[in-house]
């Protein structure tokens, strides 16, 4: 049976949740969350067999329900769960869109979930992406009525998109509407470009079930992983009901839960300001978030924070413990500035009291993972370039070889350019014949898998050169799970593990950094870390992991939170440059790269821009005013 954790609850009935409107359960990680959910099914389904009926599922698409999909094929498997009475309706499908297109959502709910399961193909119902423009409205219209000759849904399971659609249920929707055609919102093609390899690959319309038919289902599951989802997470759990976020009409029903992981839930009230809906247990840690939280909302460094300003804000509770708003301003203002260092891989001969990082070893071994070719100079160029510079020994590890994001016209340059330094190389004749005479839905052959690699790791060396590093301090380690040559990569496997664990062990770091960046678009990131820890947890007994100290850094899309961070390492003008130019070196990822997500801001752009920003954040608390900072936070494993 599940836990009762997840059951559902009314929502905004206890001072800790009065700001919210939809029943909601937070978890440490999308798995456990996943697992539960997919308890949850199994169960119903076996309800409904008992009672010889049918059981009706609504099912979604997206990267959210993954895990999901996999639980249940394993209870299938393993736990002997029959899908024989279950009936499948999913949300949506692109329109146009081929059944046999490896982006239709027939390809993907077969590849995850029937083709592993013994359901009755004719229970399967997926909304046909061919039918014609002039049986569409009908077609819609036979969908919605099929749903309600088997009594509505016993259960729908859903994400949600970061315009607040659910299906493709975008802004406008109307609370009552049906299965239709839906013109997709420009944001929402934008989420979707990574995996068609190009926005301008992304259909324009798809075929939706309604508001009105999700919301007659019997309990609906929505599911909210990232910290890309966490603003709209807010707005669709504490907001007005509006057709702007068509999620908030989900307050109307009377049995949907919410499932989050830590950063989809980190915007709502009671996760953000605790302090606002209940008694806490003032921390250090929860001190500096709240008085952080309270510089920014008044405009106020630190020092400038009075008495009158805490009672205000509901933070009294604090003055309590402390005596006087002097006294923890003082605290939280030192505490912050000991996060700043200019020396990251620790200040030789120096108390190392209040410092983030030790002295000792004057000179460490370090390991900088980075899951893409680029995400060390994007992420952490300055704090790399000042590592070299200081006399540390720095290894880069690349772990995938980012050979996706290489686009065709990319690698068709360099094979052209490779023909004519050598007109007798087959191979290079090959790699132009399979590029000329690409389809959308090919998958990248060997060779010229190989040929985008090989781009990938010349402007790597390109970098790190430039950097002053040594071509033997750098790794490719081309982890298995990446190498599918398609958008969608493998879980990650021994393989991987093995590999990360090899390189730990040959440089014995006493530093390692990585990415802890979780809103990546496609993933890669979160597979990459989960492989370190992995890794991590194998070695710790190894003894020279106990002078191992792991900070992580954040990629293109998100910055640490000022409270968070527990290293600030500051960058000069000059460094800002460097770290520019050292970015410029991945010339296949620049000029409308494949996979940004929804800025449109190149790389270096961006990377400027964020430390900018979180210098700029320091400063406004009172402290130091720098050109740019870059931010880490420290792993314990």
């Amino acid at each position: 049976m599940i836990k009762e954790s997840i059951n559902f609850k009314e929502a905004g009935k206890f001072e800790e949740t009065r700001f919210e409107k939809i029943h909601n359960v937070i978890f440490d990680s999308s798995q456990e969350a996943s697992i539960l959910v997919a308890q949850e099914i199994a169960n119903i389904i076996q309800r409904k067999e008992e009672l010889n009926e049918p059981c009706v599922l609504g099912l979604a698409t997206g990267s959210s329900p993954i895990k999901v999909y996999e639980e249940l094929v394993r209870l299938h498997k393993e736990e002997g769960l029959s899908f024989e009475n279950v009936v499948t309706f999913n949300l949506d499908e692109y329109y146009p869109m081929d059944k046999n297109n490896i982006q239709s959502y027939w390809y993907f709910m077969h590849e995850h979930l029937f083709n592993h399961v013994n359901i009755l193909p004719q229970n399967i119902n997926i909304p046909d992406g061919n039918i014609s423009s002039e049986d569409l409205q009908q077609y819609c219209i036979d969908y919605e009525m099929k749903i309600k000759a088997y009594g509505g849904l016993d259960f729908q399971l859903l994400g949600i998109g970061r315009t607040g659609h659910i299906g493709f249920n975008e802004p406008g929707s109307h609370v009552n509407s049906g299965t239709r055609s839906i013109t997709l919102d420009h944001l929402t093609r934008v989420d979707a470009a990574s995996s068609f390899l190009g926005i301008d690959n992304v259909p324009k319309k798809a075929i939706t079930m309604g508001i009105g038919t999700v919301k007659n289902a019997k309990r609906i599951v929505l599911l909210g992983w990232g910290i890309s989802k966490a603003d709209i997470i807010k707005k669709t759990i504490e907001g007005e009901i509006s057709s702007r976020v068509p999620a908030t009409y989900l307050q109307q029903h009377n049995n949907t839960t919410f499932v989050l992981d830590t950063e989809a839930s980190s915007e709502l009230t009671r996760v953000k300001t605790p302090w606002l809906v209940k008694s806490v247990i003032w921390d250090e840690e929860l001190k500096l978030k709240a008085v952080a939280w309270l510089s920014e909302l008044t405009k106020k460094p630190f020092l400038k924070l009075t008495d009158k300003d805490y009672n205000d804000n509901g933070m009294s509770s604090v003055l309590t413990e402390e005596g006087t708003a002097y006294n923890l301003n003082i605290k939280m203002f030192n505490k912050m500035q000991q996060t700043i260092t200019g020396w990251p891989g620790g200040k030789p001969n120096a108390d190392d009291t209040y410092r983030p990082e030790r002295a000792t070893p004057e000179r460490k071994r370090i390991i900088i993972f980075s899951p893409h070719p680029d995400d060390d100079v994007i992420s952490m160029g300055g704090t790399f370039d000042r590592l070299v510079e200081q006399g540390h020994d720095v290894h880069i590890a690349y772990q995938t070889s980012g050979n996706i994001a290489v686009s065709n016209e990319e690698a068709l340059k360099f094979a052209e350019i490779s023909k004519a330094l050598n007109a007798n190389s087959a191979e290079s004749e090959k790699i132009i014949d399979f590029l000329r005479n690409k389809k959308s839905n090919d998958i990248d052959s060997l060779e010229v898998r190989k040929l985008k690699g090989l781009i990938r790791r010349s402007e790597s060396l390109a970098a790190t050169r430039y950097l002053g590093l040594q071509d033997s301090n750098v790794n490719f380690l081309d982890l298995p799970f990446y190498e599918t040559g398609t958008v969608k990569k493998n879980n990650l496997g021994e393989a991987d593990i093995e590999i990360m664990c090899e390189i730990i062990e040959r440089i014995k770091p006493h530093q390692i950094y990585a990415a802890g960046d979780l809103a990546d678009p496609h993933g890669t990131h979160k597979v990459c870390l989960d492989s370190l820890f992995e890794a991590l947890k194998r070695l710790k007994h190894k003894s020279f992991m106990d002078d191992c100290w792991v900070w992580l850094y954040r990629g293109a899309w998100h910055e640490w939170e000022t409270y968070q961070i527990e290293m600030a390492v500051p960058m000069s003008p000059d460094q800002v440059l460097k770290k520019r130019h050292a970015i410029f070196y991945h010339q296949s990822q620049k000029d409308g790269v494949m996979f940004q997500g929804d800025d449109s801001r190149e790389f270096w752009i961006r990377a400027e821009d964020r430390n900018r920003l979180t210098a700029e954040k320091y400063h406004a608390l009172g402290l130091a005013d720098y050109s740019a900072i870059e931010a880490f936070k420290r792993y314990f494993f």
